[in-house]
């Protein structure tokens, strides 16, 4: 390895280290359970199982304590549906932050919004994280993330959320992803956001079909390569209802081998519904990475082990 070889290792090292509200992850060698939140009534997975504050809250809390490092809450669903204020999905969003910020401090609490103004009251509250899926297409949303000490999650869509779109279509989407991150980082840096503070999500079926998706996965590395950790969304998705033919409340085991493969493609943050499970999975591909111990070493250990 040449000298600037080993300084490009160890400046890419720095950006893979990131304290995240009083948290400190090493993404080099550590992946970061995020749960989701949703307090909305229409929530393509739950259904509005976590609508009511109590719920959404006791749902965070119980997530902290089955495991995950981070919690996602959204107040308004991506995928078209009706129309909610931003009045509304501040008083949906904000209330549960506090609360959990208040209960837990330790644990990273994101919001999923694409408006700067719900952005700036969840900072307000405690979120260390605005999870834009978006990509900052509200033209305000860089400048009031840099205005924070928060950090911001940059994820590709096409066109606004909530509205109906025409079929997905790309002449490659890796690349195409790929530059629209690229030019979103920038003009993330550019507003005063520093690269320290930026993740990146290439967005798994968000305006895109299940082939689309499905590329994505497998050049996933394509996109870890962008200089920031990379989050990835695929839990209970329909890419993996449509590639192994199981309908929502089924997709668990598709869930975790897509989580499981974003991973060696270099996903850092992985965003789940089935918290218990989802940690499992991901301590046991740190082990088998050489990032994690054993919890215990026992088998085969001692000469009357038989088994």
């Amino acid at each position: 390895m040449t000298v600037a070889e080993g300084t490009d290792a160890g400046m890419a090292g720095d950006r893979m280290r990131r304290r995240i509200g009083i948290r400190d992850f090493d993404f080099s060698r550590q992946v970061a359970v995020m749960a989701v939140i949703n307090r909305t009534p229409d929530s393509f997975y739950d259904r509005g199982a976590t609508f009511a504050l109590e719920q959404a809250v006791q749902s965070a809390l119980r997530a902290g304590d089955q495991g995950a490092d981070w919690v996602d809450v959204g107040g308004v669903p991506f995928g078209r549906g009706p129309a909610v204020s931003t009045a509304e999905e501040i008083d949906r969003v904000v209330p549960v932050v506090a609360a959990i910020t208040a209960a837990r401090p330790e644990l990273v609490v994101s919001v999923d919004t694409n408006r700067a103004a719900v952005a700036a009251a969840a900072i307000d509250a405690g979120a260390a994280v605005i999870n834009d899926t978006s990509g900052l297409g509200d033209e305000r949303m860089a400048e009031v993330i840099a205005r924070s000490r928060a950090h911001v999650v940059i994820t590709h869509s096409v066109g606004p959320p909530r509205a109906e779109k025409p079929a997905a279509h790309y002449d490659d989407v890796v690349g195409e992803v790929r530059s629209f991150l690229l030019e979103r980082m920038a003009r993330a840096e550019a507003a005063g956001i520093p690269r320290e503070r930026i993740v990146v999500d290439p967005g798994h079926d968000l305006d895109k079909n299940t082939l689309h998706t499905l590329e994505i996965t497998r050049r996933l590395d394509e996109m870890a390569s962008l200089g920031a950790p990379l989050l990835v969304a695929v839990s209970n998705k329909d890419f993996i209802g449509e590639s192994i033919d199981r309908p929502q409340g089924e997709r668990l085991s598709g869930s975790l081998a897509a989580m499981t493969a974003c991973i060696l493609k270099g996903a850092r943050i992985v965003r789940m519904h089935d918290i218990p499970q989802t940690v499992d999975a991901v301590r046991m591909v740190e082990a088998i990475l050489g990032w994690r111990a054993p919890v215990r070493l026992e088998h085969n250990t001692h000469p009357t082990h038989n088994v």
